[in-house]
């Protein structure tokens, strides 16, 4: 079967099948065409059978390498497809939908189980599903799928239904952060070095993801004192050992190892054991958190549209009765207008208020989490014995959420029930009581005895629209004396450990509110905490910003923030003021000044951006009448991210630093250091077909190819349609890149492998001759020994190649199978535009390397040829 991948006009049929169906290719189609032949001048006895492509949508049987588009959404890989002639008239032909191409397509559960195959099970039946539409788009290299949502599960823009997760490749990880920094203390003081990182190591296996946390610190102290002994400490710990993989089928997540209990409704602990809970980056954007439900009638077909201060963020078309709409975005909160459009011409508008909470679910939806292990203390060791809990949140109705959960062991148990409410326009609550029951005995500070006790919370939240603000009010939480959460259990029976009073009261609130037409924004965050038998701690932040222009110059700003922190009776309060302007297009300068309880500090400072990926500044202070002078540079590179810092304070200390963060993935396809700030996170191997240098933009500045042409992306998002592009104008020089855009949507710590076609090499200008000194037919392929294609050869054996390097050999194949081979001169000549002769010599034969000057052959083949003419014979030893 012929095969027309890669560059996909190969022979004169498809010219002619583009000509008659402007491109637009319908895989089924009924109308035929009249098509006139004496548009073509063929040289010798070329004879085409035209009537063929008399019906429209006619595509010749073959292998085609396209793009495969779902409703008008890319799916992430390119496919051959097979097209093949139909049974009942072959002047027809359809496309074959492997069943690897069509478990990609996000087909309903129900709908794939009964779809049938033909073709010994290798291709979708046609004609079983009203709707679906095939067509090849030949201009666009694509082939165009047209499904009804009704077959399809629930996708979004930028997000792939489970049926597109990649789980990624096997592979390595090794990603770190290090800091270092040396110090001088001025007037004899001890100079010291410090040397202190982190990362995570770990090994991906099909779903799985396996995963070890390290930490380490290494500090020197040379003392300038020749009665100090100098001192040297270094510590290195495994923190954390743990695995986890993806449960698509249940949108949740299994984790086994060592963990933190991470919970809506209980305060948390480390533990060892395994957990399965409800993942909501598994769920659609839209459908991610809480949003409100919206419902209403509609006496006919109608469009429904919902917005926001005017701005539309959702519309669609509903038929007659009942509507309800589940697929608002989480963050779509406030106040949104409703409107109604319907068929007769009469509308309807309402407006509804709703507010996001963390406890709150969707109807019908149910989220959750079970866990159960042992209590872990640091450095791996077991504390106290085995327990088990699990949470849940119920959407029971519209407005209206359930929640509750029980956690505990033999000795302790705890259980809490909650109940949260959108209240419309008053915003949403959200309330809980958490009860304990604890059996301790003499050995610790508490005595002997059983303790029982409750705690109680309260949770609002609230968007004000026509302030443009918003309070979250998440704590009033007023816990009783004898109410223990499951780490102050632990801690309790810890003989070692000092009653020091549990928590009694937590106060926090949030506050946001920007003026935009005064160009103002406020924040504030206030937490107060009470315990009993111990002294209370407030702590806040307070930001006052305002932007505005001067005269000439634009886009000015101030700021004051005043701020407190409070940790063991000690308290840290002051206020901070900044002044910053413009200087130029990428530079900008300011002042900072701060004073409070510790030292009054005032800098002058210079920011520049050198590019996308660099920038430094420069501040100049001083401090307690000691002047000051700071440097700092920072740099996004493609094998880490890279920050450096010097430091000089006027009779104090010298100090210079540096920080690094990345990582190392290795695979069977290949590896690459990179940047990285997600530890152990998702990542996309990009393999640029071993050309060094090329740049690929994914998240953040680009990253370029390393010298065995692989890159990662690092930090992808999970469970989203991620894409890297590769910067056409920034390509090396001699490179070229047939495709410059790939996607992959990950689970979470997958390592995603994605190849570009990248052709490196020169460019020259050949003509192919086969031995009895005709030329391959019009449309061969020229393949390199990676088999890339490099050209396609015209119908005078000319051929334009790309990625020409000195002796290599190259294939030359039509209908599907390689006839001959090409050898490249080495060395080179120096003008490759001047024409080179190569013999195609079948493969395995002798074939001289000699550049070939053929100007003459060139321009003799330019004259009219008439029909039947035989070209020169050109001898394989010319």
């Amino acid at each position: 079967m012929p095969d027309h991948s890669l560059f996909r006009l190969r022979a004169l049929p498809w010219c002619v099948a583009m000509a008659i169906s402007g491109c637009h290719i319908n895989a089924w189609a009924d109308e035929d065409i009249q098509f006139d032949s004496r548009f073509l001048e063929l040289k010798g006895d070329t004879k085409i059978d035209l009537k063929r492509f008399s019906s429209q949508g006619y595509v010749e049987p073959g292998k085609y390498n396209l793009q495969v588009q779902v409703n008008k959404q890319p799916l992430p890989d390119e496919y051959d497809i097979y097209w093949y002639a139909s049974e009942n008239d072959k002047n027809k032909t359809y496309a074959c939908l492997s069943p690897e191409l069509v478990a990609q397509l996000g087909f309903k559960e129900d709908i794939a189980q009964k779809l049938q195959w033909d073709n010994d099970g290798k291709c979708l039946k046609p004609g079983q599903l009203d709707g679906l539409e095939i067509r090849a788009d030949l201009s666009q290299s694509a082939l165009l799928i047209t499904l009804p949502q009704a077959y399809l599960e629930y996708s979004d823009v930028d997000w792939d239904p489970p049926s597109r997760w990649d789980d990624g490749i096997p592979g390595f990880i090794a990603d770190y952060s290090i800091n270092a920094q040396t110090r001088h203390e001025e007037n004899g003081g001890d100079d010291s070095n410090d040397i202190s990182g982190n990362g995570t190591v770990g090994v991906n296996l099909g779903s799985w993801r396996l995963r070890a946390d390290w930490q380490s610190d290494y500090q020197h102290t040379r003392s300038n004192d020749e009665e100090t002994d100098n001192s040297t400490e270094r510590n290195w710990d495994w923190s954390r050992y743990y695995a986890w993989r993806a449960l698509p089928s249940l949108k949740a997540k299994l984790a086994l190892g060592e963990d933190y209990l991470d919970s809506d409704i209980f305060d948390g602990f480390n533990y060892i054991g395994g957990s399965i809970s409800t993942d909501d980056q598994m769920l659609p954007p839209n459908l991610r958190g809480y949003a409100p439900d919206i419902s209403g009638v509609a006496h006919t077909a109608a469009k429904v549209t919902v917005s926001q201060a005017g701005r539309i963020i959702y519309e669609t078309q509903v038929p007659a009765g009942p509507f309800r709409i589940q697929d608002l975005g989480e963050f779509n909160s406030g106040t949104l207008h409703v409107r109604i459009e319907e068929l007769n011409g009469q509308v309807q508008e309402y407006d509804i208020s709703t507010a996001s909470m963390p406890f709150l679910t969707r109807p019908g939806q149910v989220r959750y989490k079970v866990m159960m292990g042992r209590p872990q203390e640091w450095g791996h060791h077991v504390q106290g014995g085995f327990f088990s809990g699990g949470e849940a949140s119920w959407g029971i109705a519209n407005g209206w959420s359930l929640y509750g959960g029980a956690l505990g062991d033999e000795n302790y148990q705890s259980a809490a029930l909650g109940i949260g409410r959108d209240l419309s326009i008053f915003g949403a609550m959200a309330f809980d009581i958490t009860h304990s029951h604890t059996r301790l005995d003499d050995s610790t500070a508490y005595g002997k005895g059983t303790l029982d006790g409750n705690s109680f919370r309260v949770s609002y939240s609230k968007d004000f629209d026509e302030l443009n603000s918003r309070v979250t009010f998440a704590g009033y939480r007023f816990s009783e004396e004898n109410y223990m959460t499951m780490s102050e259990y632990l801690d309790a029976n810890d003989s070692e450990m000092v009653r020091a009073g549990n928590d009694k009261e937590m106060y926090t609130a949030t506050y946001n509110q920007n003026f935009r037409d005064a160009g103002v924004s406020v924040y504030l965050n206030y937490t107060r905490h009470t315990y009993w038998d111990r002294e209370e701690q407030t702590n806040y932040n307070v930001m006052l910003s305002h932007y505005f222009n001067m005269g000439g110059i634009r886009n000015m700003s101030i700021s004051l923030t005043g701020y407190r922190y409070e940790y063991d009776n000690s308290a840290d309060k002051g206020v901070y003021i900044s002044l910053s302007m413009p200087w130029g297009d990428n530079s900008t300068v300011s002042y900072n000044g701060n004073y409070g309880s510790g030292s009054d500090s005032s800098q002058v400072g210079y920011f520049n951006r050198i590019d996308d990926a660099s920038h430094y500044q420069i501040n100049v202070g001083s401090s307690e009448n000691h002047s000051s002078v700071d440097g700092y540079y920072s740099h996004d590179g493609s094998m880490a991210h890279v920050d450096l810092s010097a430091n000089y304070h006027e009779g104090q200390y010298t100090s210079a630093g540096l920080s690094l963060q990345g990582g190392a993935t290795l695979t069977a396809h290949g590896g690459a250091l990179h940047r990285t700030q997600n530890m152990g996170g998702t990542r996309l191997l990009i393999d640029a077909d071993g050309v060094a240098d090329v740049p690929v933009e994914g998240n953040g500045s680009a990253v370029y190819t390393n010298m065995f042409g692989k890159a990662v992306v690092a930090d992808v998002n999970n469970y989203y349609r991620n894409q890297a592009t590769i910067d056409l104008t920034k390509l090396p020089e001699n490179a070229e890149a047939t495709q410059s855009v790939v996607q992959a949507t990950l689970t979470e710590g997958a390592i995603g492998y994605r190849k570009f076609a990248v052709i490196s090499g020169q460019k020259a200008m050949a003509v192919l001759r086969m031995s009895d000194g005709s030329y391959p037919p019009f449309g061969a392929e020229v393949k390199n020994e990676h088999d890339q294609q490099v050209g396609l050869v015209d119908d005078d054996g000319n051929v334009y190649l790309a990625g020409v390097k000195a002796g290599e050999r190259m294939s030359v194949s039509w209908n599907g199978a390689s006839h001959c081979e090409i050898a490249l001169p080495d060395p080179l000549p120096a003008d490759l535009f001047n024409g080179l002769l190569r013999p195609c010599k079948q493969k395995g034969a002798v074939v001289p390397a000699t550049p070939v000057e053929i100007k003459p052959v060139i321009q003799e083949q330019t004259q009219q040829v008439t029909p039947g003419t035989p070209p020169v014979a050109i001898s394989a030893n010319q």
